[in-house]
C-alpha cells in the first residue's frame, strides 16, 4: 500500500476506483466498504484507492456532541487499512478552510480533478462536503456529469446489529470489550509512553507500567480491570490493565491508566508500549484493606490465566 500524505504525492489515474470517510476504528463495516473497493478494482483492471482525513474533522469542526474520541489515531488507521491490501491511501490534511468547500467542489477538485475516478463506493449512508451536505443522490448526479459510476453497500450488520463507530465507542464506554471486538472485527488497542508512578504496584507485589495515552483525543475504556495483549519492545506479552482512580491506594482524584505484565520486570521508562484489550474482569473498587486488594489481584491473575490457557489468541507468549 502506498501512503501519500499530500494529494501533490498523487498521480492522476481515472480508472481509479475511489471511496471517501475518516473510517475511525476501521470497523467491520468500514472493512466491507474496503474490500469492495479492491474487488471492484481488481475486476477493472484498475487502482484501489482510500481516501481519508487528519486530523479528524471533529477535531477541526466543533462539535455539538462533546468531546472527541478518537477509536484510532492516523499510525492506527494506516496499519488497520493497509490489512485490507488496496494500492494507494491519501491522507488529505484536514483544516477548516478545507471543510468549506461544497460537496461538488470536493469532488471536482479532488476526486475526479486530481486523483481520478471511474467508480466511488460508499456505505448507505455516506455524506460529505460542507455541513455535510452532500448524499448519495448528489454523488450519483455528480457522477452521471463527471463520467463515474456509484455503488452504495447496504448496512453492514452482527447478530441484527448495524456496525457503526458510536456503536463501538458506546460498547468500549461501557466496558464491553468483547463486544466491541466483534464490531471491530479486530481487538481495540491503545499506545503510549511508560511514565513513572509512585510504585505503589511493585510494595504490593504486583509492579505496573504507568500510561501517558498517544493522544488525549483517543478513547479511554471505561474503568475498571482489563485482561490485555501488551507489545512492548517489538515482544508479546499478556497482563491485567487497570483504568481509573484507584481507590484503595489514593485520594481518588486521578485517574491512571496502569498495566501489570505478566512476567516480564525490565526497565521500559520512556518506551513505547501498546496494549490490546481482551476482556474486562471487573469493575474498580474500593477494598477494605491493602490485604483484601492484594487477594483480589491474585484471583484476578488466576482468571486471567484460565482464560488464557482456554483462548487461542496470537499474542499468546
Amino acid at each position: 500500500m502506498i501512503v501519500a500524505r499530500s494529494i501533490t504525492e498523487v498521480a492522476r489515474e481515472t480508472n481509479s476506483v475511489v471511496t471517501v470517510g475518516t473510517f475511525d476504528g476501521v470497523h467491520r463495516a468500514h472493512q466491507e466498504i474496503v474490500r469492495e473497493v479492491v474487488l471492484r478494482a481488481k475486476q477493472n483492471a484498475g487502482r484501489s484507492v482510500v481516501i481519508t482525513f487528519d486530523p479528524h474533522p471533529k477535531e477541526v469542526v466543533a462539535s455539538k456532541r462533546g468531546p472527541v474520541q478518537l477509536l484510532t489515531t492516523i499510525d492506527e488507521r494506516i496499519e488497520l487499512l493497509n490489512r485490507q491490501q488496496i494500492d494507494l491511501l491519501v491522507i488529505i490534511p484536514f483544516t477548516y478552510e478545507f471543510s468549506q468547500q461544497t460537496s461538488r467542489e470536493f469532488y471536482e477538485r479532488t476526486v475526479v480533478g486530481r486523483i481520478g475516478v471511474s467508480e466511488v463506493v460508499v456505505g448507505y449512508d455516506h455524506t460529505f462536503g460542507r455541513n455535510r451536505e452532500g448524499g448519495i443522490e448528489e454523488l450519483v448526479r455528480m457522477g452521471e456529469q463527471q463520467n463515474f459510476s456509484v455503488f452504495a453497500l447496504p448496512p453492514f450488520s452482527v447478530d441484527g446489529e448495524i456496525v457503526s463507530s458510536t456503536r463501538v465507542r458506546n460498547a468500549l464506554l461501557r466496558g464491553e470489550i468483547e463486544h466491541a471486538t466483534t464490531l471491530l472485527g479486530h481487538e481495540y488497542q491503545l499506545s503510549g509512553a511508560v511514565v513513572v508512578g509512585d510504585r505503589r504496584g511493585t510494595t504490593l507485589g504486583y509492579p505496573t507500567a504507568n500510561i501517558r495515552p498517544k493522544s488525549d483525543k483517543k478513547l479511554v475504556p471505561a474503568n475498571g480491570v482489563y485482561l490485555v495483549g501488551v507489545e512492548v519492545e517489538g515482544r508479546h506479552y499478556h497482563g491485567m490493565m487497570n483504568i481509573g482512580v484507584r481507590p484503595t491506594l489514593t485520594a481518588g482524584l486521578q485517574e491512571t491508566i496502569e498495566v501489570h505484565i505478566f512476567d516480564f520486570a525490565d526497565d521500559i521508562y520512556g518506551e513505547r508500549i501498546t496494549v490490546s484489550f481482551l476482556r474486562k474482569l471487573r469493575d474498580e473498587q474500593k477494598f477494605a484493606s491493602l490485604q483484601d486488594l492484594v487477594s483480589q489481584l491474585h484471583e484476578d491473575k488466576a482468571q486471567s490465566l484460565k482464560y488464557l490457557a482456554k483462548s487461542s489468541s496470537p499474542k499468546e507468549k
